[in-house]
């Protein structure tokens, strides 16, 4: 399905970049810059909020509710200035009338969850008929492209190949990595028709992104220590990191073969 990309002045990436480690921050710099083509309709809740930060960046303006079952990301949320309000609360008991929302967001929130099925029932309950949800998971060809694991199979060890996904996928904490089909029953089954659906990220990237995990570590030390991801939030600082990630962020925002997608969906009006 194709998506075409609104033109934003925004540098999504340094803006990332500065604040999260590399590998994170470059997917979610490819996931933001697709916001401002959406035409999300207030009032709009976030499913899974976090710390609010993505919010921040990919939206232009204020975001009437959000909501994350954490204290610590909530707390933060509350502080940033991306919402009107932030909720602490599931996504199985969702705290709000019935068809109150026009549209709703989910990003990279729904492979996390594990029974998708009544937070996607919630989520339909809230929102008003023909209300706009927004949401991005990994899907199937996520675990098949990981370089590790492909590795692994390719000189015959695919006992190893099996274990290092099974390993990378509790680190991610992916419950749900499934394919259109698969979304397409399950959200029929619980309110929703799909608009549309694209495919984004591709398997080189997914490469970048899976080795951040490891090269990343350092700057885990130095959040527990500091609270900070990066020492020094200048431009300089990242001149490396820059031409690794770059040119994932350049990618079309469509790829075929990618390991994510977007999901643009309506609840169904009757």
């Amino acid at each position: 399905m194709t998506n075409n990309r609104t033109v934003s002045t925004k540098d999504y990436l340094w803006l990332h970049i500065k604040e999260l480690p590399y590998f994170r921050a470059v997917l979610r710099a490819v996931e933001a810059r697709q916001y401002p083509g959406f035409n999300l309709q207030h009032p709009i809740l976030d499913l899974g909020c976090g710390d609010g930060h993505f919010v921040t960046i990919a939206m232009d303006e204020k975001v009437d509710v959000g909501i994350d079952p954490w204290t610590g990301p909530v707390r933060l949320a509350q502080n940033n200035g991306g919402y009107e309000l932030v909720v602490q609360g599931s996504g199985y008991t969702l705290p709000f009338p019935d068809n109150y929302f026009s549209s709703a967001l989910s990003n990279s929130v729904l492979e996390h969850i594990p029974d998708l099925d009544t937070t996607l029932k919630e989520m339909a309950r809230v929102m008003k008929p023909g209300g706009r949800f927004v949401f991005c998971v990994p899907n199937d060809s996520f675990l098949p492209n990981l370089s590790v694991s492909g590795f692994f199979d390719r000189i015959g060890l695919k006992i190893l190949g099996n274990w290092y996904r099974g390993f990378f996928n509790t680190v991610c904490r992916h419950i749900h990595c499934d394919d259109p089909n698969t979304w397409q029953a399950r959200l029929n089954e619980c309110g929703f028709e799909i608009e549309r659906w694209w495919h984004y990220f591709s398997p080189n990237s997914l490469h970048i992104l899976e080795w951040g995990h490891y090269f990343g570590l350092p700057s885990l030390v130095l959040h527990f220590l500091i609270r900070r991801w990066n020492v020094a939030q200048e431009k300089w600082n990242f001149v490396l990191t820059n031409r690794i990630v770059k040119p994932v962020y350049d990618e079309a925002d469509e790829q075929p073969a990618g390991v994510y997608t977007f999901y643009i969906v309506r609840k169904k009006e009757r």
